[in-house]
């Protein structure tokens, strides 16, 4: 490797290092942060307050219209279907259907287990049940009051909101089902919100469950209800949003990676910020809508599309608790004017697999899975993750599996590496002809003359300077393309190997009780063999280089990126630090076989006789000879 490489390198690895930083938030977004977060929960407070102001009205015209017992025992007849005015006249006929008691049912699968509530005919919560939290827990994408999902329409000028609603479930009357693999079950909730006028209009939202997906298959439908509904409506709103928890031991990572995705009708998956707080309102019409963490999602999908959207990611604030973000959602669905024409929608509730998001085509839910962008993710679809996946299939640990990807990539790269050490070899030959011109030339008014007759030495040996760095530059989308892949692989989550107990997130042999900034609270082995491992090599490369005094800032910036980048992985993926670990060693292994295979005093004698051949000059040297020339002239002019 040659300097104008490792010139190269060091520049990628300093933009790396200073876009993360950059990226981080300052004082005044963390404020910022707060005070929406402030905002928020006052908001919340304001809310609370006007519920409790409407129950208590509801309760007191309740009380006003209670026929008194005297009415009874004097032989007044009273009739049970009466409801508060305060009712009737903020739902209309659909007064009586915000009256009753929630019901509870559970649906499991070998999958999920949901639980749905009559209240708004709506799931209350979701769990996935072939994973669980990093600490063991049952993992519940959403539960209890930290999720809504909600319709609302126009009824007689009045906004009729689905959650105020109580639906009578039409399955039969039991609290749980429990489905196989080969079966389904469709959940049916109906509203009527006048039974004895019109027996036949009502509001139904079903559900279809498979017992071998985690896919649901979800529909809307306005049964003869163009009586009850304003003509002027031709869309519906659909409000959704959750509060979404940690499932993963890095809570920093998985905060990073957890936003609102989205997918434009007939073009590209787009997403909101992830390293900060976003709001964008989408006025084009779209296929889908997710709230995406690391290894799991939630995806709203429309059979059609949806009109437009409100989206918003925010930060939970709340420091060791079990949220990250708040995600919202206010989806404009289009309404048709057909009355049994029903809303077809689907509900995604699952992990990011990229083999099983792909199955669903045309709706390109992997590229949720920041594999990179352009040719790193093509080099990550279209060959590590089908490597990946046979090598799956012989079921080693995945430990193993990294080391056998990582031979098979190294086998696949290693004509490029010989060619680059065959460069490195060739320009280690001519250190003692280049040094000779630079003590040639020591004053720096002759720095054009001196690099003129080192090309010119180079032209005449038939050496190119700049070989070993294309064959580095082929190596480095490869190199990047692994570095979005194994923090984004859920295959290794939760996945153990030697002292990692999961190779997903960072392995740790020993908790530190306080924090070192820009390192953790935490010790990283892999990280620490990995950092050493490139330290040697970095030794190795300089003894081969044979670079003696010259650019000592250089030799000094190869030792400190290790260094820098101890504290960088230290909390990254376990899996990525043990790859890069398990590539330095492998490379220690080719330069030993590089160096047997390779004479050097042979490469001399052919370089010796490369200068007894007439060559011409290319036109790169010819153009940087010229402009050599015109420096000098302008120069002298001076």
């Amino acid at each position: 490797m040659d300097r104008n490489t490792i010139t190269g390198l060091v520049l990628i690895f300093a933009i790396l290092i200073v876009y993360s930083i950059w990226m981080a938030p300052d004082r005044e977004e963390l404020d910022r942060r707060q005070h929406i977060q402030d905002s928020l929960q006052q908001v919340q407070l304001v809310e609370d307050s006007l519920r409790r102001i409407q129950e208590a009205e509801i309760l007191a015209a309740s009380e006003r219209n209670r026929i008194p017992d005297t009415a009874i025992d004097s032989g007044i007849r009273t009739d049970s279907s009466i409801v508060s005015e305060s009712l009737r006249s903020q739902l209309g006929v659909f007064a009586s259907l915000a009256q009753g008691k929630a019901r509870e049912v559970v649906v499991e699968t070998p999958y999920l287990k949901l639980n749905f509530s009559t209240k708004g005919a709506r799931i209350t919560q979701a769990q996935l049940k072939r994973f669980q939290t990093w600490d063991s827990l049952p993992l519940i994408l959403f539960g209890g009051d930290s999720a809504y999902y909600h319709f609302s329409f126009f009824s007689a000028n009045r906004l009729i909101n689905s959650e105020d609603l109580f639906f009578s479930l039409q399955n039969e009357q039991v609290n749980s089902w429990n489905i196989g693999e080969d079966d389904s079950l469709k959940l049916v909730f109906r509203a009527y919100p006048e039974v004895e006028a019109k027996p036949d209009a009502y509001i139904e939202l079903s559900y279809t469950i498979l017992g071998n997906d985690y896919m649901l298959k979800h529909q809307v439908q306005f049964h003869q209800m163009d009586a009850y509904i304003d003509s002027r409506v031709n869309y519906l709103t659909l409000d959704w949003g959750a509060r979404l928890r940690q499932q993963e031991k890095s809570q920093t990572n998985e905060r990073s990676t957890t936003t609102v995705y989205y997918k434009h009708l007939g073009d590209d998956v787009d997403y909101l910020s992830e390293r900060k707080d976003a709001e964008e309102s989408i006025k084009t019409r779209l296929r889908w809508v997710a709230f995406k963490q690391q290894f799991f999602s939630m995806v709203l999908i429309a059979d059609q599309h949806f009109v437009n959207a409100d989206l918003s990611s925010l930060t939970e604030n709340d420091r060791g608790g079990r949220y990250l973000k708040t995600a919202r959602a206010s989806i404009s669905i289009p309404f048709n004017d057909d009355p049994n024409e029903p809303i077809a929608l689907s509900l995604y509730l699952g992990p990011n697999r990229f083999n099983r998001l792909k199955q669903y085509e045309g709706l390109e839910l992997e590229n949720m899975i920041p594999l990179g962008w352009m040719i790193l993710s093509w080099i990550n679809k279209g060959i590590v993750i089908p490597v990946f996946d046979w090598l799956e299939g012989f079921n080693w640990n995945y430990g193993i599996i990294i080391l056998v990807l990582t031979i098979l990539l190294k086998i696949v790269l290693f004509p490029i590496a010989y060619k680059t050490y065959i460069s490195s070899a060739k320009m280690r030959v001519l250190r003692p002809e280049v040094e000779e011109i630079a003590k040639k030339f020591p004053d720096q008014k002759d720095s054009m003359k001196k690099q003129q007759a080192t090309m010119d030495l180079y032209r005449k040996a038939g050496v190119n300077p700049m070989a070993g760095c294309v064959p580095m530059l082929l190596q480095l989308p490869i190199l990047i393309a692994l570095f979005r892949f194994f923090p984004a692989s859920i295959e290794l989550r939760q996945q153990s190997f030697l002292w990692a107990d999961d190779l997903s997130t960072y392995d740790s042999i020993l908790d530190l009780p306080f924090n070192i900034p820009f390192y953790g609270d935490h010790v990283s082995l892999f990280t620490l063999l990995m950092t050493i491992s490139t330290l040697i090599y970095t030794r190795i490369n300089n003894q081969m280089m044979s670079t003696g005094n010259q650019m000592p800032g250089m030799k000094t910036m190869m030792y400190m990126m290790p260094i820098m980048f101890l504290g960088f992985f230290n909390s990254y993926a376990s899996g990525l630090s043990y790859y890069y670990f398990l590539a330095n060693m492998i490379t220690f292994g080719q330069m030993y076989i590089f160096r047997l295979l390779i004479n050097e005093d042979k490469l001399r004698a052919k370089i010796e006789q490369n200068k007894k051949k007439p060559r011409k000059k290319s036109a790169f040297q010819r153009r940087l000879e010229d402009m050599q020339k015109q420096q000098q002239q302008v120069r002298k002019r001076r």
